[in-house]
């Protein structure tokens, strides 16, 4: 297990850590260990993904920077969007989307590294955006006040809501019931089957990041050192705890055997793990926590594929490193390559399925299908030849 987190310096961390066999309990603690430093970005650091085998990172250098955990090399660059990445979000082992200040919505094929399609998804910029967890579904919200609905089978949007400010966050549930979007210091909580919003939490300073405990349960943190637990339902503050000793910038959470964890980072410089209880009254204990000496941006937790993480993601499709050849085609922009605008916009366009139950496959990928038929024909008359 690595905790990775990006920074205004442009470095990528990446801590690995472990069970400390001396601790238990109350007063288990894990222990650290650094791993690597990696400087691909020529400026700070906005946003990371991570999945069984890759960590990509975003920049306002309006690149996204693939790197290989497995071998711990550099693997690529994708450099479609024209703007600084603001979200990243993988779909299981095969899909990637991002989002960006020049109003775009990429779907990439994360075995490939190819553009499946490109979207003009806001008028403006695009601040976040959440995958449902079918696949079936994405939100996004952007700088021109719109919470937009995406079906991701056919790639169009599916739904336009206006709303009063620009909000910088929304976020699904783990059920996928409902969803939240984040106004300033106002967190507004949306039930799916009715598109209205059923509450509100106001936390008192902006907030900088939220995630989902459990269906009923969210973690929220502001521009302040303090982490507060809400109930979605009676949108009552649970509990909360200082976490760091400087704003709180990012969180995430995941479950393994006998461990509900949560990792935060902060502009002070720490990552911290804290073992989340069964009862979210009860504030975490710390498990470890790490000084990058860096002010940190972002942050992801990668988990080696034979770890037993609970998620709701299709079966893990090996991603191919690919040839020198292939890796130097992932850094260029190639329009035969992307679906344009136009297109995408038209409700009859190509289907492309994140959740892989579609029929038809995205232009972008039609072409490396073509070659595998051709291979297999020549394979089957080679065969007949030697009989």
């Amino acid at each position: 297990m690595e905790l990775v987190a990006g920074s205004y310096e442009q470095v990528l961390f990446g801590f690995t850590v472990h069970p400390d066999p001396k601790g238990n309990g109350d007063r288990e603690k894990w222990t650290s260990v650094a791993d690597f430093t990696h400087h691909a970005h020529t400026a700070s650091l906005s946003a990371v993904a991570v999945n069984s085998r890759f960590v990509v990172t975003g920049s306002k250098d309006e690149t996204i920077h693939i790197y290989d955990m497995k071998k711990k090399i550099e693997h690529g660059a994708l450099v479609h969007h024209n703007g600084s990445i603001t979200c990243l979000k993988f779909y299981g082992n095969r899909h990637l989307i991002s989002g960006a200040e020049d109003g775009l919505i990429c779907v990439w094929d994360a075995k490939k590294w190819e553009c499946l399609k490109s979207i003009k998804a806001h008028k403006g910029h695009v601040t976040f955006l959440s995958i449902h967890p079918s696949g079936k579904l994405a939100l996004s919200v952007g700088t021109d006040k719109t919470l937009r609905t995406w079906n991701l089978v056919e790639g169009r949007s599916a739904f336009i809501k206006n709303i009063k400010q620009n909000a910088h966050i929304v976020e699904w549930s783990p059920s996928g019931e409902k969803y939240v979007v984040v106004i300033l210091d106002k967190i507004y909580v949306y039930q799916l089957h009715t598109a209205a919003v059923s509450g509100t939490i106001t936390n008192g300073k902006r907030v900088s990041s939220v995630t989902f405990l459990s269906d009923s349960v969210l973690a929220v943190a502001g521009d302040e050192e303090v982490v507060r637990f809400f109930d979605c339902e009676s949108l009552v503050c649970l509990c909360e705890f200082k976490a760091h000793e400087n704003r709180v910038k990012d969180m995430y959470s995941f479950e393994i055997p006998e461990h509900h964890v949560l990792v935060t980072a902060s502009n002070d410089g720490f990552i911290k793990m804290w073992k989340l209880k069964h009862d979210k009254n009860v504030p975490p204990s710390l498990l470890c926590g790490v000084n990058t000496n860096a002010r940190l941006t972002c942050l992801g937790v990668w988990l080696d594929t034979g770890a037993d993480v609970k998620e709701s993601l299709p079966p893990p499709a090996e991603p191919s490193p690919g040839s020198k050849k292939q890796q130097s085609r992932i850094s260029k922009k190639e329009p035969g390559d992307v679906v344009q605008e136009e297109a995408a916009s038209k409700p009859n366009s190509q289907k492309h399925g994140l959740a892989g139950d579609c029929a038809e496959p995205a232009e972008g990928s039609s072409l490396a299908s073509n070659k595998r038929k051709t291979v297999e024909m020549l394979e089957k008359k080679r065969k007949k030849k030697k009989i």
